[in-house]
């Protein structure tokens, strides 16, 4: 890899990072942005009682939004800077309940068309399990529009 290359990786990783951070959603889960680059992302989250049902284990819904973001991180880093892009499909199965420790999404894009990206996601426990496994779409939509400063 050239330094070029290496350096927009780190750039784009930089980005995605600070979109995490100013996800309201993914402070309050406290996702965590281990890894970016061209079609993948990493995050990780650490289940806490917030993150349980009534059966003290971890919600859905809470794995949903992990695959989801994790999916739309991978997104992010193959379309253009500012591209407005939503979930329009998700499918989510659930293979292990979860009571404690990391959980860990990793996302990879698996074809980028014009119109829609198709993601596949692996959420694994801290034993290495494969807790969920979800496959989602999203819709490429047009790019941010310039903020007046």
């Amino acid at each position: 890899m050239t330094s070029h290359v290496i350096e927009r990786a780190r750039l784009a990783e930089r980005e995605l990072a600070r979109r995490l951070r100013q996800s309201s959603v993914s402070r309050l889960f406290g996702f965590e942005l281990e890894a970016a680059e061209g079609g993948r992302a990493v995050l990780r989250m650490r289940v806490t009682a917030k993150h349980k049902q009534v059966h003290r284990v971890v919600h859905g819904g809470i794995l949903a939004a992990l695959a989801d973001t994790a999916g739309g991180l991978a997104s992010y880093t193959v379309v253009p800077r500012g591209t407005r892009m939503a979930t329009v499909e998700m499918k989510i199965n659930y293979l292990e309940a979860v009571d404690r420790g990391v959980l860990v999404a990793e996302a990879r894009v698996l074809r980028k068309g014009r119109n829609f990206i198709v993601v596949d996601c692996d959420v694994v426990d801290a034993d290495g399990r494969l807790a969920a496994k979800a496959l989602m779409t999203f819709s490429i939509g047009p790019r941010e529009p310039k903020r007046r400063r």
